[in-house]
């Protein structure tokens, strides 16, 4: 079982309803293994990106007739820097051996003859070498003629004659000539000089140099899928790694094992030590990062920035948990203007969504909102209505027909739509057709998050029976009524929570989520004080029939008694006789048929 989830089988679901414990990864029980570890034993790049390590090493160690490596990194230099350092210790093990060789010129007459020491000019002993972004004479060197004399410039190809060189693919690929000469050198394995401009030759001709390294391309999977569908040949030749951003948590071992990266990643940059109450507030912050109780992030990034900020409120590179928190409610505070704004107009009553009361037809949905340049996805309650009228059973997804319902929300209508048909296991037509909207919605909506929500609604207008405005719903479903997981879980229930806290909690309030999302829970500390104390509460559900009774107060389906079902098929029973009622007479006799 996973180590940050070990109390998940002690926590109780009272009518579905979660404990605070559940809302938080557990940190106590972890505490324990948060020790900082000896200097010589800090190394654990091998252990936590064990698959790129074992490419790394082959790349070293086995001789290819062309030599390149392709990482799947984020865009940015610490990636660049962590290769760099793992490759120099690999490499150390190496004998260093001078490559190269010497250009002598004499006027403009130019000889070659092969590296003898290391103060030749174009001599090198390898080692590993990077850039985020280069430029011709940068990359290749260059050829200069100053007071009719000429002189030759080395570049980082030649500095990294015998060695390693780590380029971001992207920047290549933005300058394709740069790539073909790239890609040349690697194929033929010399070098030879051209004048970067076609209408002025060289001064001098240059004899061409035995040139070979190791290269190593880094980019994200777009950059990687551009490069395979330029050089299919090539990249189906080369290595291949990836930079596991995540570790998954199963074990003491394996949170041992991220503690020890995190460290190292630290003192990299010079941070530490860290108080005891630290540990917790990162893993908290992890969690929400990663989105998933199990998984904790190995993104160097990431990790330097939780530090930098929260080293802004200490004297000195140490960090505690007071600071930690300090540094991330900041950021929240700094990030959260739009995310305020749309509150105030739900408080305003500009948007309107009820917290209290009930509704037939109506039903409080979350959804997150992501602006485009914005850096923080925040959650907001969207108002759901369903009417339903005598008709010939279609159903009218208001936003695919005005346009603004994307292709996964059209699916999951149409899900939740068939599972309704099975469930009424009627022998003829359905005589409602409903009407399903988004209400004050101006923007697209897409995704089948809300399908579970959309199903209640639905079955609240056929039925007649209201639905509480005090929960809000989250959930996609299948043709079975099973409830799946969705994405950004933890905002969406901040968002509704806020809300509520603003018009004061009374107790009824809470979230519907799936059963399935537990997993994901790092909520903010005042929501878990609140369910804690019973102000707030949060079920989670595995089918429909779970969240239905919930939201209405009456089951889908049972044996004896009043119930959603039969309410549904006592109603299509009377529209369908006031129906026969009115046909033309000489078609009244299929009533009898009917009734028989």
């Amino acid at each position: 079982m996973p180590l940050l989830l070990h109390q998940k089988n002690t926590i109780t679901l009272t009518n579905n309803r979660l404990e605070w414990r559940a809302l938080q990864p557990d940190t106590e029980s972890v505490l324990p293994l948060c020790l900082p570890t000896s200097e010589e034993d800090s190394s654990c790049f091998d252990a936590v990106q064990a698959r790129l390590f074992n490419g790394l090493s082959l790349l070293l160690q086995t001789p290819a007739k062309i030599p390149l490596m392709l990482i799947k990194t984020a865009e940015n230099v610490e990636y660049q820097a962590l290769l760099q350092s793992v490759l120099t210790e690999l490499s150390e093990e190496d004998e260093v051996t001078l490559a190269g060789s010497h250009y002598h010129v004499d006027g403009f007459s130019v000889s070659l003859r092969p590296a003898e020491n290391a103060a030749d000019n174009f001599a090198s002993t390898g080692g590993v070498h990077c850039a985020d972004w280069i430029e011709a004479e940068q990359l290749l060197g260059c050829v200069r003629l100053h007071n009719n004399t000429l002189v030759l410039e080395p570049g980082l190809v030649h500095k990294a004659n015998g060695g390693i060189l780590i380029l971001s693919l992207r920047t290549l690929l933005a300058q394709p000539l740069l790539w073909l000469r790239i890609r040349q050198i690697l194929t033929t394995q010399r070098f030879d000089w051209h004048s970067p401009d076609e209408t002025r030759p060289l001064p001098a001709s240059i004899p061409s140099m035995p040139l070979h390294f190791r290269l190593v391309l880094t980019g994200d999977r777009d950059v990687l899928a551009d490069f395979q569908e330029m050089e299919p040949e090539l990249a189906s030749l080369c290595l291949y790694g990836e930079f596991e951003e995540n570790i998954q948590i199963v074990d003491g071992e394996d949170f041992s094992l991220w503690v020890k990266w995190l460290l190292s990643v630290a003192a990299s940059e010079g941070y530490g030590p860290f108080s005891e109450d630290f540990w917790p507030v990162l893993i908290r912050e992890a969690v929400r990062y990663t989105g998933d109780q199990d998984t904790l992030p190995l993104c160097p990034s990431w990790i330097i920035r939780q530090l930098q900020e929260a080293s802004l409120y200490s004297p000195d590179n140490s960090v505690n948990g007071e600071q930690l928190q300090t540094a991330l409610e900041t950021r929240f505070w700094r990030e959260g203007f739009l995310a305020e704004r749309v509150r105030d107009e739900i408080l305003l009553d500009q948007i309107v969504i009820e917290t209290e009361g009930e509704m037939i037809g109506q039903i409080n949905a979350l959804s997150v909102i992501e602006f485009p340049g914005h850096p923080r996805a925040f959650g907001e309650p969207s108002r759901i209505s369903c009417v339903v009228h005598v008709g010939d059973g279609e159903f009218t997804d208001v936003e695919r027909k005005a346009e603004l319902g994307g292709n996964i929300h059209a699916k999951g209508m149409m899900i939740m739509q068939a599972w309704l048909i099975s469930e009424l296991e009627l022998e003829q037509q359905l005589p409602f057709s409903a009407s399903i909207v988004f209400e004050q919605s101006y923007s697209e909506v897409d995704g089948d998050s809300a399908s579970l929500a959309e199903l209640c609604a639905l079955i609240s207008a056929l039925s007649g029976q209201p639905l509480t405005q005090q929960i809000a719903v989250t959930g996609s479903v299948d043709q079975f009524g099973r409830v799946q997981p969705v994405g950004g879980l933890n905002e969406k229930i901040e968002g509704f929570f806020h809300i509520c806290h603003q018009r004061n909690l009374n107790g009824n309030q809470g979230v519907i989520i799936p059963l399935a999302n537990v997993r994901h829970l790092s909520l903010q500390q005042e929501v878990v004080d609140a369910v804690r104390e019973g102000k707030f509460h949060i079920w989670a559900v595995s089918s429909v029939e779970e969240a239905l009774p919930l939201l209405t107060g009456a089951e889908w389906d049972k044996e004896e008694g009043p119930c959603l079902l039969r309410s549904i098929q006592e109603r299509i029973a009377q529209i369908t006789q006031l129906d026969g009622r009115h046909r033309p007479w000489p078609l009244r006799w299929l009533n009898w048929f009917n009734q028989s």
